[in-house]
């Protein structure tokens, strides 16, 4: 059954088969059993209990986790995480300068914006990396990685690097430069993903705006019907099965924001689109509200992307950019990201 998720217009979110059944059957449970050996999750005070029970491992970090059996150290993880917030600094801090024309299908337009906007027009070596293609198989992500480390020597002055980019090309044998290249491609393509999936769900939802409507809030209410990163993953673990005996000693545990930021106990209206509603909330610590993860452990990436998506949205509604009339049903898949796919802005 497709679901409408914004109430200002006749546009239709439908999901794929597996997500609208969570919703169907568990938007307001507890627990529940998803596989002989998965337990799924959506209550806020269990998510918090579990997730407050022990960290995450190396293998629970979708952006750290090993490479080809090489963990990802801390000391690794934090210095390209500080380069790439280096290269989002000096980006917001450009003009959003003179109309550029983001008509077209979204999100890929707004990934390919992105990409330029931080990463600059550099070699292609690295800006194959962030291509939203390398998403169908990781064989490509990894013939990708393959050719750029084979390239020698640097790239020519005359367009200058990134502090990511320059970060992998400090890299000296073969294998260290292989490793840092892949990394590049784990930190700098989900920046430019769930930014452009962030925006392009809003306008999906809600466009065109209301003048006084605040893009804070707009955000945070996509992110609310529509979290780019809806769900947990965390191993069996002896820690939960004495938070909640329901949990067996081998059981993987597969916590839903994606049904928790529509339960009906913690929202008015959930399945609406009302912005407003964040005027008074703090999505810091709303119960069943993890669009970043949990306080223990926000993801990294938080203060990179919402800027970002701010700017994004100023441009987009400077520019009078709106949701093609004509498209009245987004489809949102079982990818890796909950994003509606396809959508066509043009200007109103």
């Amino acid at each position: 059954m497709p679901m409408s998720s914004t109430g200002r217009s006749a546009r239709t979110t439908v999901f794929a088969p597996r997500i609208e059944e969570l919703f169907r059957r568990y938007r307001s449970a507890d627990l529940f059993r998803l596989e002989s050996d998965t337990v799924g999750i959506a209550g806020a005070d269990l998510m918090d209990s579990l997730l407050r029970s022990r960290p995450a491992n190396d293998s629970e970090r979708p952006t750290f986790k090993p490479v080809q059996g090489r963990s990802v150290t801390r000391t690794d993880a934090s210095a390209l995480m500080q380069a790439v917030s280096a290269d989002v600094r000096v980006a917001l801090k450009k003009p959003l300068g003179d109309e550029v024309d983001l008509s077209g299908k979204w999100p890929h337009v707004a990934h390919v914006y992105l990409r330029d906007l931080v990463f600059g027009r550099e070699s292609f070596r690295f800006r194959v990396l962030v291509d939203r293609r390398l998403e169908l198989t990781p064989k490509l992500t990894w013939a990708a990685v393959a050719a750029g480390t084979a390239m020698l020597g640097k790239p020519g002055t005359e367009v200058p690097l990134s502090n990511l980019a320059a970060r992998v090309l400090d890299a000296e044998s073969y294998d260290d430069r292989r490793y840092a290249m892949y990394l590049y491609r784990r930190v700098a393509a989900p920046i430019c993903f769930t930014v452009s999936a962030l925006v392009t769900n809003a306008l999906w939802l809600g466009a065109p705006f209301e003048d006084g409507e605040s893009n804070r809030d707009i955000l945070l209410e996509a992110l609310r019907l529509l979290p780019p990163s809806w769900n947990i993953l965390r191993m069996a673990s002896p820690e939960f099965s004495a938070v909640d005996d329901r949990i067996g000693a081998k059981d993987d545990l597969l916590l839903l924001p994606l049904l928790s930021h529509r339960d009906p106990n913690l929202w008015d209206d959930p399945d609406t689109f009302r912005p407003e509603r964040w005027a008074g909330l703090d999505p810091d610590d709303h119960p069943g509200y993890l669009p970043f993860g949990h306080v223990n452990e926000r993801c990294w990436g938080r203060h990179m992307v919402m800027p970002l998506a701010e700017r994004l949205l100023d441009i987009v509604r400077r520019d009078g950019l709106v949701v093609n009339p004509g498209q009245t049903v987004g489809k949102v898949e079982l990818d890796g990201l909950l994003e509606v796919s396809d959508v066509r802005l043009v200007r109103r």
